[in-house]
Formats: structure tokens, sequence, C-alpha cells
């Protein structure tokens, strides 16, 4: 009987020179919407199906060319209505990739696809985000869905609180938000030598 390997979880960016070496690659290609979907994924934590849904409207604020501070959206897989905050590096990454657009209307989909009005699919966003990563040299396994936990990852090691995180992830327990965000080993490690009796 042959026994069907299972996938291996995606895992965070955790080294910070990484993601910025990321974002130096992406600013250098013609297109910044690749950077913006890295950019808005590691600084939002939305599932990927939700950010690729964003639309112009929602982020930037009507008849104006100001960004908006906060985001409302009907999440996609628990139907649930959500608002997020744009934090500064996000809403610096809306500004700058639409101003680099030479035209747009407020309904498009803010990752617009270059074949018809939709935006791009999960699939497009899962190869940028393998590609980008591959072209770096960045070893691990990473899609889509390490943007999510990058956020995770990077907000808990700055001291935010376990459980809202677990709130924003919508999560059971925090054991599942600490192994969803890829650090059960090094807080058992920590916990290890944290005290020395």
């Amino acid at each position: 009987m042959i026994e069907k390997q299972l996938p291996r979880e995606v895992e965070p960016i955790k080294n910070i020179k990484d993601i910025k070496r990321i974002k130096q690659y992406l600013l250098g290609k013609k297109n910044k919407r690749d950077y913006l979907l890295f950019v808005l994924g590691i600084n939002v934590g939305l599932r990927i199906g939700d950010l690729l849904s964003l639309k112009i409207s929602d982020v930037r604020e009507p008849d104006t060319a100001t960004i908006k501070n906060a985001v409302y959206i009907r999440e996609q897989k628990t139907g649930k209505f959500r608002e997020f905050e744009l934090n500064k590096a996000a809403r610096e990454a809306i500004m700058f990739y639409l101003e680099s657009l030479p035209e747009y209307k407020k309904d498009d989909y803010l990752f617009s696809s270059r074949k018809g009005r939709g935006p791009i699919t999960t699939r497009a966003a899962h190869k940028i985000i393998k590609t980008t990563l591959r072209d770096l040299d960045i070893k691990g396994n990473y899609g889509t869905h390490s943007l999510r936990k990058t956020f995770g990852y990077h907000r808990y090691i700055n001291n935010v609180k376990l459980e809202t995180l677990q709130r924003i992830f919508n999560h059971n327990s925090p054991a599942t938000t600490l192994r969803y965000i890829g650090i059960t080993k090094e807080v058992i490690i920590d916990a290890y030598n944290s005290v020395n009796l």
C-alpha cells in the first residue's frame, strides 16, 4: 500500500531582512500590483480570497484620493462582517499602486487581472508569491497563506496579545493560533530557556 503524503503547511516569512528583500524585488517590477499584494497581505492578515475581492472603493475615500484608515468587508469563508485597520505601510502601498495606474474606476478590483475585469485568481497570487521567493532563493514552503501567517507571526513577536490574534484569525484556541503562526517550537524552547533554577 502506497502511503499518501500530506502537503506541507506553508510557513510565515519570519526574517525581516527577507521581507525587505521581497519588497525591494517587487518594487523593481514594472507592475506594482504584486508589490501591493505582498505589502497589504502581510499588514492586514486577510485570507487570500478576501484580499483579492477588495475593490478600489473599499480602500479609497469616495470623491477624494485619500486612502481609508479602516475597511469593512464580509468574509467569504465565515460570512461575518469584519473591520480592519490599514496601517501606514498598507496605506502608502495602496497610494503608491494607485498612482502607478494610468487610469482606474472606483469599482475596479484592487488586484485586477490583466485578463478581463475580475481580480487575479488565487492560483495566480500563489504563483506570484512562490516565484518571488524562489527567485530570491528564500528557503522554505511559502504560498499565499504565508502572507496571513506572516502578519500573525510578526504581531505576536511584537507583543500583540495571543487572545487578540486568536480573535482576528477566528481560532477556537490559543494553541491553534500558536501552531498556525508557526511559533510552537520557539515558544517551547523559550519556556525551557527563560527560567534557570
